[in-house]
This record gives structure tokens, sequence and C-alpha cells, in this order.
């Protein structure tokens, strides 16, 4: 839980690295959120069958639409990669596997141009 609070709390900050960890636990926290919301969408009726979504989902997803940005451009900066690779994902079917492989790359070691190693190492 720390791991996606931590990433709530840099809600906008586009700078730095953010590791592996930071990013894996703050998706799944999501994906497990959003499941739940989608539940209670359901059981409320909120939830619209044609487009697929429901309305405490939807604002669910808005909010955290930015720091879902900036975990992941900080991530790509681990890398060693500018932010702007996150822009891969547009392209469709190829873009986002690209995205998923860099984002499974392990830290670029000591400092880099966007910082120190959040490992400590």
């Amino acid at each position: 839980m720390q791991w996606y609070l931590s990433v709530l709390q840099k809600y906008a900050v586009f700078t730095g690295r953010a590791r592996r960890k930071e990013y894996w636990f703050f998706l799944l926290f999501n994906i497990i959120i959003f499941f739940i919301l989608s539940l209670i969408d359901n059981m409320l009726g909120t939830f619209n069958a044609q487009t697929g979504v429901g309305v405490l989902s939807s604002i669910y997803w808005l909010a955290i639409l930015i720091p879902s940005i900036a975990v992941g451009i900080r991530r790509l900066h681990d890398t060693g990669r500018t932010g702007w690779w996150l822009l891969l994902v547009f392209i469709p079917v190829i873009g986002p596997l690209i995205i998923l492989v860099l984002m499974l790359l392990d830290s670029q070691p000591g400092t880099n141009q966007y910082g120190t190693n959040p490992k400590g190492t």
C-alpha cells in the first residue's frame, strides 16, 4: 500500500526515477480498485453496458490519470529513457508491447541524467 500512496503523494511529479516495484504495485492496486468499483457500479446500476463504463470507475480513472502518467514517465527515466517513449502506447498492438517490455527492464545502475538510482545501489 505504501507504494500506491507514494505515487499519489507525487501526484504530478514528472521528474526523477521510479523503481519497478513502485510502478507495478501502483498498477496492481489500480486494477484491484477498478474491479471493486466496477462491482459497485453494477450493484448500484450505474454501469452502462453500451459504453462498458461505470460512473464510479470513470471518476476514479480521471482522478488517477495524471499520477499514472507521472509514474510511467518516472519509470522510463529509471531505465534511462525520456518520458516521450510513453507515447508509443498510441501505436496499435506493437506500442503497448514495447512499453510493457520497457517497464519490465531493470533500473539503470548508478546515477543517470534523471537522478540517482532509487534502489540506492
